[in-house]
């Protein structure tokens, strides 16, 4: 059997929802898998060169926890990982590559694991809920853990007309490098601020109030903690609102920023590659369209039966 799976680059947070919100957009990468003896991986764009080609790879481990799951023997897989979502950027690259691994391993084991099923085995594999949510399910979605394991999680629609500006500078990030710098517990004012910020951004956006998103963006949770690693973030958001956007974000942990705009996001785009070569650093802003569809099995077919003999 041979299967095609289609990912979307995410982007968590935007601003005050940590570990709550993400976002799907229309990056891709592409997993094309088949049943085989054994475990091989060829990797081609991001990463190239750098990620596992073995069973040790993100995607390939998602394969193999799908049929666990389903209670399949695992005898392997060929894959071929079509890697468009930067590496260390803050756009769900590892999310993407769990996701696209557990898709690929449901479809070839019979299909049988229902959505919620996936969603709380990419939650547990990736550490947190926010980006594989919006990798499997599209759109922006909305997302708790319960103490069983459990993933509840809704996608929610988006004005149409908004632009979402993402600039990808040209150095990385950890996971563990941009958690290590948060506090273990913080004031209750702060708390306060960011549930009044989280529902004012959902309420501004499903009402349609551009005019709520500008203070709806804000956060005290996360961001302040992380300047000390990006210390251009705060002149490059300053050019983005500027040049018209609504609100400017680090994208999930940094270091790309994410920038909301009505309308076209190419002025936006312009001046926060500006801001941020002024500060130093090289990197690329454009906009993408949101991705409404998550995870999709683009192709999935058994292999053609075999010919008389002779």
């Amino acid at each position: 059997m041979r299967v095609h799976v289609r990912v979307p680059a995410t982007s968590a947070n935007l601003g005050p929802g940590f570990d709550a919100l993400g976002l799907a957009l229309a990056l891709y990468n592409d997993v094309e898998a088949s049943e085989a003896d054994g475990v091989t991986v060829t990797v081609e764009g991001e990463g190239a060169g750098h990620l596992p080609v073995g069973a040790d790879n993100i995607v390939a481990l998602g394969v193999r926890l799908a049929f666990e799951a389903a209670g399949r023997s695992f005898k392997g897989v060929a894959l071929r990982c079509i890697n468009r979502i930067p590496l260390g950027r803050g756009l769900g690259s590892s999310a993407a590559a769990w996701v696209g691994g557990l898709v690929v391993g449901d479809a070839l084991s019979g299909g049988s694991l229902a959505r919620d099923e996936l969603l709380a085995l990419a939650a547990r594999a990736e550490g947190h809920p926010d980006n594989v949510c919006a990798a499997l399910l599209g759109g922006l979605t909305v997302s708790a853990a319960a103490a069983d394991g459990g993933i509840t999680a809704i996608a929610l629609p988006v004005p149409d007309d908004l632009a979402w500006v993402v600039l990808v500078p040209t150095i990385s990030a950890s996971t563990t490098e941009t958690r290590a710098v948060l506090p273990a517990s913080v004031a209750h004012a702060d708390a306060v601020f960011n549930v009044q910020r989280v529902a004012l951004l959902l309420a501004g956006l499903q009402a349609k109030r551009n005019d709520a998103l500008a203070a709806a963006l804000d956060d005290r949770l996360h961001q302040p903690y992380r300047r000390a690693l990006f210390p251009w973030m705060e002149s490059v958001a300053d050019a983005a609102r500027r040049a018209g956007a609504l609100g400017c974000v680090l994208s999930g942990a940094g270091p790309s920023l994410l920038a909301l705009v009505a309308g076209d996001g190419a002025a936006v785009a312009h001046a926060m590659e500006a801001a941020l070569r002024t500060a130093g650093v090289e990197g690329r802003a454009r906009a993408y369209a949101l991705d409404t569809a998550g995870a999709t099995v683009v192709t999935s077919r058994a292999y053609p039966p075999a010919g008389p003999s002779r």
